[in-house]
């Protein structure tokens, strides 16, 4: 929230509770348990990601670009949530590997766009779907409609951290 008269954020200042008082919050558990979430998922994938061959971010741009025409550098970025300093080295390393390359724009040269090239797709045709099932034994005794709850119940938290 802004201050009407300073035009400061009141945000910080809204909330006044005693050190102790913080510790006994009940969103504490949640942003635990969801970070803990975060960090075993990102274990278990990156652990299956390096078998095929990849880093973790590697993979997140083959997958991202993979069934596309490729993407301008801003929206992949976006997509993959890689910022654009780090993705600029791993579209590097992955055009040296041959699976990426730059295509300059008809009307910006200010500007370029990632593609797959045959070789890229090629890979992406090959570990998207092996990372898929890898993913999916995890899933496999989850019911559907939990899934879509949490999902939804994701979805809406988020939504609270970007008002």
């Amino acid at each position: 929230m802004i201050d009407g008269t300073t035009g400061e954020s009141t945000m910080l200042f809204s909330y006044t509770a005693t050190p102790e008082a913080t510790t006994q919050e009940p969103f504490l558990a949640v942003l635990r348990e969801l970070a803990q979430a975060y960090h075993a998922f990102s274990t278990y994938s990156a652990a299956h990601v390096r078998q095929l061959g990849l880093t973790p971010a590697q993979f997140d741009v083959i997958a991202t670009l993979g069934n596309t025409q490729g993407m301008p550098l801003t929206q992949l970025a976006q997509k993959t949530l890689i910022t654009k300093g780090t993705l600029t080295g791993i579209i590097d390393r992955l055009n040296e590997k041959g699976l990426v390359r730059r295509e300059v724009p008809v009307g910006d040269r200010r500007s370029f766009r990632a593609v797959l090239t045959p070789e890229g797709e090629v890979l992406f045709s090959r570990v998207f779907p092996a990372h898929i099932a890898y993913l999916s034994r995890v899933f496999a005794n989850v019911d559907a409609g939990d899934l879509e709850q949490v999902r939804r119940t994701l979805r809406a938290l988020r939504g609270r951290f970007q008002e």
